[in-house]
């Protein structure tokens, strides 16, 4: 196999990999330009297993990135939140890897510090050997295990608990895209959790609330004072799930994906920032 049809077989797996670790599909781009970069380089016959190689490749320049991208979002205006990806339905079908990558997920991951994020994401989502991860983050392979389990503690204490079937969610989502829709605020009362929380994500770039905004009757508030009256609100695929696209004018205007708990709506991360957005007009590979 040559370098070329090396890297564009494992291409999907390893655009996974640094998304995960950065949460950005342009980063995860950029880092992937540079492994290829790297990888043209190296001498064919070189290297006897590509895959483990170029999965360590990306997670050493993803973990540079990682750690210059905190500075940047230290100064981030408003609320981060992840790139969101347009996915193909399919994705649903590997339930972990839909899970990893969810928003909520993500967003999990944010809070681990670097080398744990990437020995939790080589661990637990594409079961890397302890002695490959070791090599990749440059430590022993006994404190990597330890870093493991740590991380595994942290996202533990952290990730949403509650789990419902694929159809439950499905038809949760469904029923707010319904009743944000037709204006119907009953319908959206019964689809919000009491205590939802509502993330939203401008950049600095477009309006977007600041801070998260806490409670059924805020975020109802809020969402009631921002829909325009030619809002069109259109189903897709993000992030292995089912979410919605806004449409203003014809014009993408943000998407919406919604965490889903006990048979309503806990959380909703809408992102509005239009640097952000690319990554929703053309569907992105995924694979483990």
């Amino acid at each position: 196999m040559s370098t070329t049809e090396s890297f564009t077989a494992h291409r999907n797996l390893l655009f996974t990999v640094a998304y995960e670790m950065l949460g950005s599909a342009a980063d995860a781009e950029d880092v992937l330009q540079e492994v290829w970069l790297r990888w043209a380089d190296v001498p064919a016959g070189e290297v006897r297993a590509p895959r483990a190689y170029l999965v360590r490749m990306t997670t050493r320049l993803a973990l540079n990135r990682l750690r210059t991208l905190a500075r940047r979002r230290e100064e981030y205006v408003g609320t981060w939140l992840p790139e969101p990806l347009l996915t193909a339905p399919d994705v649903a079908q590997d339930v972990e890897l839909a899970d990893s990558v969810s928003t909520a997920m993500l967003l999990v991951l944010e809070t681990l510090p670097p080398t744990e994020r990437a020995v939790f994401v080589l661990r637990e989502v594409f079961d890397v050997p302890y002695a490959e991860i070791a090599e990749a983050v440059g430590k022993s392979e006994p404190a990597v295990r330890q870093v493991a389990s740590r991380a595994r503690t942290h996202v533990a204490e952290r990730r949403p608990r509650a789990s419902v079937s694929a159809a439950e969610r499905d038809a949760v989502i469904d029923r707010f895209r319904a009743a944000t829709q037709t204006g119907d605020l009953q319908g959206l009362m019964d689809v919000l959790a009491p205590d939802v929380v509502l993330m939203t994500d401008g950049g600095g770039k477009v309006k977007a609330a600041l801070n998260p905004i806490l409670g059924r009757e805020k975020v109802l508030r809020f969402l009631t004072a921002v829909t325009p009256d030619t809002l069109e609100l259109e189903p897709v695929w993000l992030n292995g799930s089912p979410a919605i696209q806004f449409v203003v004018a014809g014009q993408r205007d943000g998407v919406g994906t919604m965490l889903v708990e006990d048979g309503v709506v806990t959380r909703l991360f809408l992102v509005r920032n239009p640097d952000k957005l690319g990554a929703v007009g053309e569907e992105v590979g995924l694979s483990r």
